[in-house]
Formats: C-alpha cells, sequence, structure tokens
C-alpha cells in the first residue's frame, strides 16, 4: 500500500545572525512532527533554511568586512551545525541564494507582473531595516516600532502585488476551512485585524540596497522578502512556472502544515496564500503559528542580552533534556518560558527522577533478582494497577495530540505512562517477592511487565528525544521500535537484558547553577 504523503515546513531563518533557542525551538518541533509521522507510516518530507537577502545582511556583512555571500555561507553553515548538533534531521535545507530558487523566483515574478498581479509605482511610509517591513503610522510610539527599531522615512520607486483582488476568496477559504489557520486565536487575529480591512497593494521590490534576487526584467529592483522568502515552500520541491511540474511537487504539495513563529503569521496566511491563488496553486493545508519561548517571562532580544543559544545548552544539559523542555514547556497556544532554574527542576523530575529512575530500577533489579534474565511470565494481574492496559492506551493518545500539533500533551502521555509504571514498582514490591520463593512467578510477571512497558516507551520516546530511546532500546536489547511492535502487549522474548547505565544525571540546584556561571565567567 502506498504510503501517505506529509510535507512539513518551518520558517527559514533568517541569516543575519546566529539563533538562538527560541528560533532552534522550532527546528526541533518541526523535527519531533516528522519524525513522528515517518514512525507512523507516513512518507515525509521535511524542509528548513534560510532567508538570506536584504538590507540587514548587506549592512552585517559590510560590518564584518565580508561580501554578502560570504557572510550567509558562513550563518547558514553555522545554522546547519547547530541543527545537527540537537537532532534536527531534516530532509532538505534551502537557500535563498541557491540557484534553483533564484531562477524559479524571477519567473514567479515576472508571471505575476506579466498577468497584471504586479505593477510599477513608488512607495513612501515609515521602514523598519530589524524587521525589513513597513511600519504604519498608528503602531510607531515614541518614534519607535513596536520591535523597538527606530524606523526611517522611506520614498523609492517599487513593484506592489495587489491584494484586493483575492481577499474575499481568501476568507472564504479560511470561513470554509477553519484549520487552515491555527491556533484559533490566532486565526481570529489574523481575520479581525487584517482581513475584515481593506488590504493595501504589497511593496514586493525593492531599489535601496542590491543584495537580493534580481529582478530580471528590471535591474534596478531586487525581489522584496515577501516573494523571495515565502516561496521556498515550492521552490525547494522544484516549482517552477515555466516548466512541467516536477516530481517532488506533484507528490508533496500542498504541503500539511508551515510551522512558524505567530510574529510572521500575517505574512504567511495573508501574502502568501494570496500569492499561491495568483498562481493557480493550492493553499497549504495548514499554516500553525506558534507561541516564543520566553527567558524569564520576556521576549529573548539580542540587544537586551537575555538570550539562551543551544550550544551553550546542550554543553550544560545535553540535548535530550533540552529537546524534552523545548517539547514540553512550551504550551500549544501561551507562550513558554525558559530559565537554568527551570531546565534543572524539569531534568530533575521528568527526566531523572521518572523515566531515568524506571528503567535504572527495573534493569537494576532483574540483574540482581533474575541474573539480568527476564523470563516472558503474563499471569492474570496480581495487583490493582495495569501496565498492559495503560500502555497500550498511549499510542492512540499520542498519536491524536501529534494530530493536533498539541506535542507538549504528547509528550506528558509518555511520561505518565513512566510515572504509573514507577508507582506500580511500589505497589508490586518486588524485594518482597524475592524473598518469597512461592512468588517467583509473581516476581517474574512484575519484571516482565515492567520491562515491556518500559519497551513502549523506548519507541513512543524516538521522535522527541531520540538518543535516549536508543539508549534505552540498548539496554534492553531490542531492535524492533516499529510502532507495530506496540500493536500488543507481551511482544518482549525471554531474554538477557543489556548493561544498565545511567540516562540522565540529577543535579544539584544551587551547585549547578554556580557551576554554570563559573563558566560563563571563563
Amino acid at each position: 500500500m502506498e504510503k501517505k504523503k506529509y510535507y512539513i515546513t518551518t520558517a527559514i531563518a533568517y541569516a543575519s545572525a546566529i539563533p538562538h533557542i527560541g528560533n532552534v525551538y522550532e527546528a526541533i518541533f518541526a523535527d519531533a512532527i516528522a519524525r513522528f509521522k515517518r514512525l507512523d507510516g507516513y512518507d515525509v518530507l521535511f524542509q528548513t533554511g534560510t532567508d538570506e537577502h536584504g538590507q540587514k545582511i548587506e549592512s552585517k556583512a559590510k560590518e564584518n568586512e565580508l561580501s554578502p555571500k560570504a557572510y550567509v555561507d558562513f550563518i547558514s553553515s553555522e545554522i546547519k551545525r547547530i541543527y545537527d548538533k540537537v537532532n534536527v534531521n531534516y530532509d532538505r535545507f534551502i537557500r535563498t541564494t541557491d540557484e534553483d530558487h533564484v531562477q524559479s523566483v524571477q519567473a514567479i515574478f515576472k508571471k505575476l507582473y506579466d498577468q497584471g498581479d504586479i505593477y510599477l509605482g513608488e512607495y513612501e511610509g515609515w521602514y523598519s531595516i530589524a524587521e525589513e517591513a513597513f511600519i504604519l503610522e498608528k503602531d510607531i510610539v515614541d518614534g519607535k516600532a513596536p520591535n523597538g527599531d527606530i524606523p526611517v522615512w522611506t520614498k523609492e520607486a517599487a513593484y506592489f502585488l495587489k491584494l484586493a483582488p483575492y481577499q474575499q476568496k481568501l476568507l472564504d477559504h479560511i470561513e470554509a476551512h477553519p484549520e487552515f489557520i491555527e491556533p484559533e486565536s490566532r486565526r481570529n487575529e489574523m481575520i479581525q485585524n487584517f482581513l475584515k480591512e481593506p488590504l493595501p497593494d504589497l511593496s514586493v521590490s525593492r531599489t535601496s540596497f542590491k543584495w537580493g534576487v534580481p529582478v530580471d526584467f528590471d535591474q534596478d529592483h531586487v525581489v522584496y522578502v515577501w516573494i523571495d522568502a515565502l516561496s521556498n515552500y515550492i521552490t525547494g520541491l522544484g516549482y517552477h512556472p515555466n516548466q512541467k511540474e516536477s516530481d517532488l511537487f506533484k507528490t508533496y504539495w500542498p504541503a500539511n502544515v508551515h510551522l512558524i513563529g505567530k510574529d510572521i503569521l500575517r505574512f504567511h496566511t495573508i501574502y502568501w496564500p494570496i500569492i499561491l491563488m495568483a498562481l493557480g496553486l493550492e493553499l497549504p493545508k495548514q499554516v500553525f503559528g506558534h507561541p516564543w519561548v520566553l527567558f524569564n517571562k520576556n521576549k529573548m532580544s539580542k540587544s537586551t542580552g537575555n538570550v539562551m543559544y543551544a550550544d551553550e545548552l546542550v554543553k550544560h544539559f545535553g540535548v535530550d533534556a533540552i529537546r524534552y523542555y523545548v517539547l514540553h514547556e512550551i504550551p500549544f497556544a501561551q507562550d513558554g518560558n525558559i530559565t537554568y532554574e527551570l531546565l534543572i527542576e524539569r531534568n530533575n523530575s521528568d527526566l531523572a527522577n521518572t523515566i531515568g529512575n524506571l528503567v535504572n530500577r527495573t534493569i537494576g533489579m532483574a540483574h540482581k533478582y533474575r541474573q539480568g534474565v527476564i523470563e516472558k511470565t503474563i499471569l492474570n494481574e496480581p495487583f490493582e494497577l495495569s501496565l498492559k492496559e495503560k500502555a497500550l492506551y498511549v499510542l492512540p493518545k499520542v498519536r491524536q495530540s501529534m494530530d493536533e500539533l498539541r506535542v507538549s500533551d504528547a509528550l506528558e502521555e509518555i511520561v505518565q505512562l513512566a510515572r504509573y509504571a514507577n508507582k506500580y514498582i511500589d505497589v508490586s514490591e518486588p524485594w518482597v517477592l524475592f524473598k518469597d520463593e512461592s512468588k517467583k512467578d509473581e516476581l517474574n510477571h512484575v519484571l516482565y511487565h515492567l520491562v515491556e512497558t518500559i519497551r513502549f516507551i523506548a519507541v513512543l520516546l524516538q521522535p522527541f528525544i531520540p538518543e535516549t530511546a536508543s539508549k534505552i532500546a540498548l539496554q534492553l536489547n531490542i531492535q524492533d521500535l516499529s510502532f507495530e511492535s506496540l500493536n500488543e502487549f507481551g511482544v518482549y522474548p525471554t531474554q538477557t537484558l543489556g548493561k544498565g547505565t545511567p540516562l540522565f544525571e540529577r543535579y544539584d540546584l544551587d551547585l549547578k547553577i554556580q557551576s554554570i556561571l563559573d563558566q560563563k565567567k571563563d
């Protein structure tokens, strides 16, 4: 049977600086969904990449005495390195300087111009270089744009994309397909704040800088970010308006989900669908505007210095503790918070004390009481807790949460299974059973049910904390980590366990904080 297709993208990271953990979170989030879908039998394409043009990059390159291309080559390679470090397993990493992307963008721009959707005009208004966007007068407070940047008055010739002809069609689409914009709060925001008012035409070219895709029929202009960057979702599939549809495009478009930060929702739910409508292409099935990761309840900002970077976090806590934290602690629709204290607390409570403790205790008892040999023993459950019943219930619940992109809820289901198994140890008291020869079968039953439950946990953890899942599989001495292996409880054969090794370090809060501060000084 042919696999169902699943195409997931992140917003492409702006190649002006090294991303902080708030930016990297999106890639980890998308990676967990892509890994889950692969395990769940889908043919998945996961695309991410870098947005590499614009005035800010031109300025940054000059500051660093580099050509813009040399500058973005460096930043893009750093972003790839960071994604590799946190185990983000993408299929295509697109760069807007890629030759195939540049040629497609030029052809898209020309097609929209030829059919009258783009026209030449003049733009006059307040422009924020930091946001690479024109700012409405009403949004300027004390001379500053909403992001704190001081906008400059700009007047220049520009090509414009007509939005009004498509506005009602887009509104009708959103009303017919409410899942197009998620969460619901973001959908309401887009409709009320933008689509209920007449949409002004959108500036789609610039003449005040040169670092961009040239408009091939008017060399004074470069294609502005909205057509250049947003088009990556189709150019990455080989789309070109004047060429035969590529196999990738035919297979994977429309995208199942564009995962983006809530701050760029307007561009993805208004400008992007209108560009697609103008090209005569299907709209993506869903645009999901995820919340921000806040540092100590404040938005991360390099200018204020309240920024955490993936390299530093991984050095202090390891990859899986960081992946676990951002996936578990960032809610579905509200901003999440990260601090060293919260990281330590979550590492200790969920990873070391719950998952790590369950695996350590079980393997330790199996070696102590049975020389590491687990005998397949299934009795009528002697205790009031049923691990079999609980374990079989988890994958369907995780699947439901993942289908709704509620990754935090999915992960919590797995941790709850581990908590339940720890409780089962306390209730069944294997150390008491070991002392009573008549309870030999009961002890075998308890150990078998614990190991089988841990097998379920290892399989289920793969999309979220893959290194930990592999370590558990090694300790259990199992190779089959497919979702199909979870169709029944009692798959683990009579065999010898591997060697038990601790999965997570448990930190003393004060000592760990002091250690981090000391390393910052060095």
